[in-house]
């Protein structure tokens, strides 16, 4: 376990009064504290730094701006680094979605998403649309109305009073279905994609607005991959009741699953919003975006104007660090990198599953990839929450200086899985250091807890 830091009292507060060593800085897929230790950083910080520490092409291109301007009002001046970065931006969305709106994180996108729909529905005489459904489990970012779309009963209880939760549907949990062994993984997937029908029609289809949906679960969920047919059938069902189809991207956006958006590997289910952030600007600036079908934006437009923004909304020093990351990802090949690279760690994880029996699932897409514990794979229960495996495990990684990120699973309450996702620019090299401390944190674990461990 991480020994007790010693430093003078903080003013800073965040979740808990734990303290972590003093960083010093970052060099590719490592993380330095002050006493010169090295830890890989094996969830890119949570899930950002898609192209690793310190690019120095980026933190030139960065100077660069800074030696011009570092802020300039968007109601006031248009910037280059702006516009040329919608446009790298426009250009790598699906066919349509060539409006974009800055923003400083991935709360911030998603509340754009919603408001923007919102207004479009009004603008089009639609206004009493206003529900918005999202599945359970999920998380959309930790605003008021990101939270009311978010299905974590840990994060989203306490502030119940305070918003207007909207309805939920299922996640497609399909690993965890009681009739896995008896019907097949796409028949699944479409029982849970026909959930979203049954939910609009409960509420009233003339009072639901959008649907919102990571392509591939983040911390929620734990990369969950849709099964076969879901995404499509989804956005058939949005088609039939003329309900928005979002993509939250914030995690998946940027390569990281081994093509530019999660969505991506369903061309056939295209959103009308995308909402990004995370590794967009790969931590090198506060960075998010909203990138919007023409469609949705010219009529708001047209009534009035969009009536939603924020102060740094397209500014031009993160916009200068996000086209910088856009085109390293483009000189190194790094979606095609994740994808290489990710199916490599994976089969090592898979591999872990024949020595602990305790990791009941491994899933992911690129370099999106998380491991689940429990009692079994037969019943697929979780660990006894006693254990606090969630915190116990990130640990022991993070004593043996592997960074991983955990969550509840099951709703934010119960179960524990694991996101394994270091930077697009990971080596075989870094897999074997990833495997090696990962495996010391595992048998330290199942010792500590009398689990089984075979193979």
């Amino acid at each position: 376990m991480s020994e007790p830091v010693q430093r003078p009292p903080s003013h800073l507060f965040y979740q808990t009064r734990q303290r972590r060593p003093l960083l010093d800085r970052g060099a590719g897929v490592y993380l330095y504290d002050v006493d010169g230790n090295a830890y890989l950083d094996g969830s890119s910080g949570a899930m950002v730094a898609n192209i690793g520490h310190s690019n120095p092409r980026v933190l030139e291109a960065m100077r660069r701006q800074m030696d011009k301007a570092t802020f300039g009002y968007r109601l006031h001046f248009e910037n280059e680094p702006a516009e040329r970065l919608a446009a790298e931006t426009a250009a790598r969305m699906p066919d349509g979605l060539d409006r974009i709106f800055f923003v400083s994180g991935g709360s911030e996108a998603v509340e754009s998403c919603l408001k923007l729909a919102r207004q479009y529905a009004i603008a089009v005489g639609e206004g009493q649309r206003w529900k918005v459904i999202s599945r359970f489990p999920s998380y959309h970012g930790s605003t008021l109305g990101a939270l009311s779309v978010t299905g974590m009963a840990s994060m989203t209880a306490p502030f119940a009073p305070m918003m207007r939760e909207m309805p939920k549907i299922p996640a497609p949990t399909c690993y965890l279905d009681a009739d896995r062994g008896a019907v097949g993984l796409e028949a699944r997937g479409l029982r849970y994609a026909e959930a979203l029908r049954e939910t609009i029609r409960r509420e009233g289809p003339e009072t639901v607005l959008a649907f919102i949906v990571e392509p591939i679960g983040g911390a929620s969920t734990g990369a969950l991959v849709p099964p076969p047919g879901y995404l499509k059938r989804i956005r058939e069902i949005c088609d039939e009741y003329g309900v928005l189809l979002i993509y939250d991207e914030v995690m998946t956006g940027a390569g990281r699953t081994g093509k530019f958006l999660g969505g991506d590997h369903w061309p056939e289910a295209k959103p009308d919003l995308v909402a990004l952030s995370k590794g967009f600007a790969a931590g090198y600036a506060p960075l998010g975006a909203m990138a919007a079908d023409r469609r949705l934006v010219e009529p708001v437009l047209d009534a009035g104007g969009f009536i939603h923004g924020y102060t740094y909304a397209g500014n031009p020093l993160a916009c200068a660090a996000g086209l910088a990351v856009i085109e390293e990802i483009e000189r190194e090949g790094l979606v095609a990198r994740a994808a290489a690279m990710g199916a490599k760690l994976k089969a090592e994880l898979e591999g872990l599953q024949s020595r602990y029996p305790f990791i009941i699932d491994v899933r992911g897409e690129g370099l999106l990839l998380a491991f689940e514990l429990g009692v079994d794979r037969e019943s697929m229960a979780p660990l006894p929450k006693a254990m606090n495996g969630f915190v116990e495990l990130v640990e022991e990684a993070y004593a043996r200086k592997l960074i991983l990120y955990s969550r509840r699973t099951r709703g934010g309450l119960d179960g524990e899985h694991f996101l394994v996702c270091p930077p697009m620019i990971l080596e075989d090299a870094h897999i074997a250091e990833i495997l090696e401390k990962l495996t010391g944190a595992l048998d330290a674990f199942a010792a500590r807890h009398k689990l089984p461990i075979g193979g």
